[in-house]
């Protein structure tokens, strides 16, 4: 069984040195800090981490309800220390597991910490099934990415339609209502603006260099200097295009220029 962590937080010294005594003699438990305002119980609180945290509720300079405050939803499991029954309630409205009144009977705090042990393990469970529902859904949706990434075009030509896969695409370019789409030793023309093919292909494997044109991105062989600044692509087959002022940016960066 893991010993589960506990803070203790009191005013006087003599109650945490009892609670110290106390904690010692139940298994399963092991005393990490002390603290003795409000202040200490919130950075040793953030520091430590504690599974359980046992808090006075009144302290100099604050309460124990002003520590949970300070610490907002990420706290430890609350168990109250309180010398007044009537906290009772509102620790309860705190979310702590419990509360034990002083002088603290050995038995009682036993059963307050057997009650912590349970909350820590079940707020352990909650954690565990959320970080399985996220990895499964990254899982899912990534799965879901790889299902809706086209590898192929499926073109009209001659009255036929032909599978061009995306890799045999060097560049595409726009021609009015059509696109040009160029392979190594032909082109192909095909009814659909540039702008709705930039939208169906991967942008890890295509960028557009101009308003005119996309390119694969391991087709680029150079950039040529143009004048007045301009640049050129030149691709492996040869074919050289203008990039447009709006990109030149990004296709300098792409080229780690």
């Amino acid at each position: 069984m893991k010993d589960l962590s506990v803070l203790i937080v009191d005013d006087e010294p003599l109650a945490r040195r009892r609670l110290v005594r106390m904690l010692d003699a139940l298994p399963g438990f092991r005393t990490i800090g002390e603290a003795g305002d409000v202040r200490q119980a919130y950075d040793h609180a953030r520091e430590l981490m504690p599974d359980i945290m046992l808090l006075d509720i009144q302290m100099p300079g604050g309460s124990g309800f002003d520590v949970l405050e300070q610490l907002g939803t990420d706290v430890p499991v609350i168990i109250f220390v309180t010398a007044f029954d009537h906290h009772a309630l509102r620790a309860f409205d705190a979310s702590a597991v419990d509360y034990v009144t002083k002088p603290i009977e050995p038995s009682r705090l036993h059963s307050a910490m057997v009650r912590a042990r349970l909350a820590v393990e079940a707020r352990n469970s909650v954690e565990r099934v959320e970080e399985l529902q996220e990895t499964i859904l990254a899982l899912r949706l990534a799965l879901r990415k790889d299902e809706a990434r086209q590898t192929d075009l499926w073109l009209k030509h001659q009255g036929d339609a032909i599978r061009l896969p995306l890799e045999k695409i060097n560049w595409i370019e726009a021609d009015r209502d059509y696109v040009r789409i160029h392979t190594t030793d032909r082109y192909f023309l095909h009814h659909e603006s540039l702008a709705s093919m930039e939208r169906r292909l991967d942008a890890s494997e295509f960028m557009r260099i101009h308003r005119g044109a996309i390119v694969r991105r391991n087709c680029i062989a150079k950039l040529k200097q143009a004048p007045f600044s301009a640049l050129i692509a030149v691709l492996l087959d040869g074919s050289e295009i203008r990039v447009g002022r709006t990109y030149s940016r990004t296709v300098r960066m792409f080229a780690g220029t």
